[in-house]
């Protein structure tokens, strides 16, 4: 309903690959072809309805941050009411979703973000899909975990040009550079991210970068130290601390279950609050992590 002496503007669009407007002549190519591909919420709505202008940004708004799991077709029905009456659209706004060429979903009003969120998010989970950044963070990480250190850069790197903010990312991106040696371009990419920001790689590679930090230079001295006698623990903390800074994580985990073992007590229980920094920098579902987790137990409840 219009406001007396008042002409309602049409809802502004933000520009976006994620968001078209629509018309009875498109609807065919934009809705129905395209949701066998990808998950279309298609907003009716008019230039007079206040509620419209309420809804439409809220909608854009979550349909943007999916980064392309859902696409938005936004229709005039005052200038396309022929699928709007098939749809059998009666009040407005009224949003449908579509999947493989059907709706499977709809609401009808302004409702608030958090539920527009809730129905995008099952929207993007119906259509099968992950957008195209979760692909590119999913293929970096599979490239990870095969050795190519290459692909998996290439990959996060795409994905940072689609968001540099994404933390997943970030983390990824970090961890490729942390496996190629490059310790500057790791400490580079981690300062990219909130200082706040939690994410298992992200928080692996801020371990790593603090153990190289730690690392010392040489090992000479100390290694022959602990040749001469094994129970100088000071002596093999700093060998511990010079592989884990060189990425030895599982070499620097045994020396320092082997100083915990022999006296769990030592210099304040540094040998063990090192050994956890080892474990995260390894990550909570790495070898090291899970090994070295039942064998600290092993030592400390035995």
């Amino acid at each position: 309903m219009s406001l007396i002496g008042e002409k309602p503007a049409a809802p502004a669009s933000g520009k976006s690959e994620h968001i078209k407007d629509g018309s009875d002549a498109t609807f065919m190519a934009d809705v129905i072809e395209a949701s066998k591909t990808q998950p279309i919420i298609v907003d009716f709505w008019a230039t007079w309805c206040g509620p419209c202008r309420q809804l439409t940004p809220t909608i854009e708004k979550v349909v943007n941050a999916a980064k392309g799991a859902v696409k938005l077709v936004k229709i005039d029905v005052d200038a396309n009411p022929a699928f709007a009456g098939q749809l059998r659209v009666q009040s407005i706004p009224t949003v449908y979703a579509f999947v493989d060429g059907r709706p499977v979903d709809a609401f009808q009003g302004a409702l608030p973000e958090s539920q527009v969120k809730a129905f995008v998010e099952k929207l993007a989970k119906a259509g099968g899909g992950e957008s195209p950044l979760d692909e590119l963070i999913a293929l970096g990480k599979e490239s990870l975990e095969i050795g190519d250190v290459g692909g998996a850069a290439q990959a996060f790197a795409q994905a940072l040009q689609t968001d540099p903010t994404n933390v997943k990312a970030i983390g990824g991106m970090a961890r490729a550079y942390l496996i190629g040696g490059d310790l500057e371009g790791a400490a580079e990419v981690v300062a990219m991210a909130p200082a706040d920001a939690k994410d298992p790689d992200l928080d692996a590679a801020r371990a790593a970068l603090a153990l190289a930090e730690e690392a010392p230079s040489e090992t000479a001295a100390v290694e022959k130290r602990l040749a001469a006698d094994p129970d100088d623990h000071e002596a093999r903390f700093e060998l511990a601390k010079a592989l884990a800074g060189a990425g030895h994580l599982q070499a620097a985990a045994d020396h320092l279950l082997t100083i915990i073992a022999r006296d769990r007590a030592w210099n304040e229980e540094a040998a063990r609050k090192q050994l956890l920094t080892v474990f995260e920098a390894a990550g909570p579902t790495s070898e090291v992590a899970k090994q070295g987790r039942r064998k600290l137990s092993s030592i400390l409840f035995s």
